[in-house]
């Protein structure tokens, strides 16, 4: 009996130390899992992490883009208003100037404008105030075209025309024109007055 009972007891010890083992293997195998899965579950947290920086940080880029862009836009837009508010005032310096000052633009419209022709008979044609200043100098301006040309040209005065001011110059048959009115001038240099204006005001 009493063999019996040792090795009962034996036995129970055995069963106890393997449950013993069993049981730590199995907290260990716990505590790795569960190691395992923070530290998964950290890599993820930081994945979510970065990638919404990243997806802030091309948000903040995109409105920073945006916003650059409406900046320069309304910043063109303005440029482009003060640009046609001096065009405009030009416009309205040209008709406003004095008697005097305009007779000796118009010669510098007319007679290289003759030059260019190249006929011995031109028509002028401008609106009626201007037309009615040449016909008053018109001797004093066929005089200058002679000196100037090195030839007699006859300058007849044409019909009214809209314009603010200048000229446009004929051939006899009308069948060629040359426009220097103010506004056709301005119109062929805009681009190069409209260049002046911008380094002018935003330089």
């Amino acid at each position: 009996m009493e063999g019996a009972r040792l090795i009962i007891e034996e036995i129970n010890r055995e069963a106890e130390l393997k449950i013993k083992y069993i049981l730590e293997e199995a907290e260990k195998k716990a505590e790795e899992l569960r190691r395992e899965a923070e530290k998964r579950a950290k890599a993820r947290a930081e994945w979510i992490i970065r990638k919404a920086q990243a997806q802030a940080e091309l948000e903040k880029q995109r409105i920073i883009a945006n916003a650059k862009l409406e900046v320069r836009r309304k910043k063109l837009a303005l440029q482009e208003e003060l640009i046609n508010e001096v065009l405009k005032a030009l416009k309205e310096r040209l008709a406003s100037i004095p008697e005097g000052e305009y007779l000796e633009v118009l010669k510098e419209l007319i007679i290289p404008g003759i030059e260019e022709l190249g006929e011995e008979k031109v028509i002028v044609a401008s609106n009626k105030e201007t037309l009615a200043l040449l016909e008053k100098h018109l001797e004093d301006i066929k005089k200058e075209a002679k000196e100037r040309l090195g030839k007699e040209v006859e300058i007849d005065i044409g019909t009214p025309i809209e314009t603010i001011g200048g000229v446009v110059i004929y051939n006899a048959d009308g069948s060629i024109r040359i426009d220097n009115t103010f506004e056709a001038r301005m119109e062929r240099f805009q681009s190069d007055l409209r260049s002046i204006i911008a380094k002018t005001l935003f330089r």
